[in-house]
């Protein structure tokens, strides 16, 4: 089966609990390094702006405090979760409602999709399917999940907490298979992880592992290991890869929670691991064919060679702020960070080029670009549309 390639990256929302009973010995949910101290950031300073930015619209949806909601991209079409429940699909050129839906219970994972369907999964762990914002069917699922479902070849992928991975049938709901993953661990990460398609292999991370799946059966074809467990406590020998990755042909970046970043060459039945260096991070990466960005847990923001992993430069100017994951656009490395500020950073060498503000909540998610627009959403639920002056 081919899997179609409509799929964006993934992002992990930044840790915030600590820990949490679950279907595991527990869920940790983290801390962010920074959480509860009371050192303050440096100030920003006055802001030259060098590349021209401005608000062209906003919106409001609800809010995504403390859940690990994703923002989905179809061509201009921005489609967005709130942990209530609520959905909207808004259009990137005016900002305006395309539609507007709820699945009447708190979301813990979501929002993944087509362009047509889209998929969530309740608090009650309910995976639920809209078309176009009605709801078709929904199934229980055993497992908490944390990331977003994948849409993708007429089949809704879920990788559960556990780690185990499941298809389930677009038109029906029908579950096709379920792979478990051997072995259980005390802890889980909960946050978003790793599930994209590459051609018709299914990747999924998995303890710290790049996990090739045949999407009609679950079989797996292959393992890449990007990092290995650490250590001497449960906590310290968590590892688990996290999204947002990039993707460029069967090349597919990411981070392992905390450990490292690396690249990951894919084939049908193999794959190797280019490089993989330490990084102290929890949010996920993006980049290009040339080079691949990453925001570190005290702020500072790292560049890596995409074909080798040579550093190729490291800004601190954002030290002790808490970071989203990047977002390579033009000439720009863009943040957002819990003080709702919005960050472009020359992609050369981490220079400032501009900042924009949001609102006090902070910025929710790592930040996308739909129609010529970037899309910033914040905690509280508010939508912002820039674009170059």
């Amino acid at each position: 089966m081919k899997i179609a390639a409509s799929v964006t990256s993934f992002r992990p929302f930044s840790l915030r609990a600590c820990m949490l009973p679950a279907l595991l010995t527990a869920v940790l949910s983290g801390c962010s390094l920074w959480g509860g101290s009371k050192v303050k950031p440096p100030e920003l300073g006055e802001n030259v702006p060098v590349l021209g930015v401005r608000q062209a619209w906003s919106a409001k949806t609800g809010s995504s405090t403390g859940k690990p909601l994703d923002v989905r991209v179809q061509d201009y079409r921005v489609t967005i979760a709130s942990a209530d429940g609520t959905l909207v699909t808004l259009d990137a050129r005016t900002g305006g409602d395309l539609w507007r839906a709820s699945v009447g219970e708190p979301l813990s994972a979501g929002v993944g999709g087509d362009g047509r369907y889209t998929a969530v999964v309740s608090h009650a762990n309910a995976l639920v399917l809209l078309d176009q914002g009605k709801e078709t069917w929904r199934q229980s699922l055993s497992s908490q999940v944390f990331t977003a479902p994948l849409v993708a070849g007429g089949r809704v992928f879920v990788l559960a907490a556990d780690r185990s991975v499941s298809a389930f049938d677009l038109s029906t709901g029908k579950k096709l298979w379920s792979q478990a993953r051997s072995g259980g661990d005390a802890l889980v990460l909960k946050q978003s992880g790793v599930i994209l398609a590459v051609g018709d292999t299914l990747v999924v991370g998995a303890a710290g592992r790049m996990v090739g799946h045949n999407p009609d059966t679950g079989t797996i074809r292959w393992e890449a290991p990007l990092a290995s467990p650490r250590g001497v406590n449960d906590v310290e020998r968590l590892v688990e890869l996290v999204g947002r990755v990039t993707r460029v042909g069967d090349s597919v970046c990411a981070r392992a929670f905390q450990a490292t970043v690396g690249c990951v060459n894919l084939g049908r039945d193999r794959a190797s691991v280019v490089w993989s260096q330490p990084a102290n991070g929890s949010e996920g990466v993006h980049g290009d064919a040339e080079a691949v960005f990453g925001s570190e847990s005290n702020g500072n923001v790292l560049a890596w060679r995409r074909d080798d992993g040579t550093r190729l430069w490291s800004s601190e100017r954002l030290k002790l702020r808490k970071l989203t994951a990047p977002l390579l656009l033009g000439r720009s490395v863009i943040v957002g960070d819990d003080a709702g500020w919005v960050h472009f950073l020359s992609r050369t060498d981490g220079a400032p080029l501009n900042r924009v503000t949001t609102d006090a909540s902070g910025v929710a998610t790592a930040p996308v670009v739909a129609a010529d627009t970037l899309v910033v959403v914040t905690r509280s639920g508010n939508v912002f549309g820039f674009r170059p002056e």
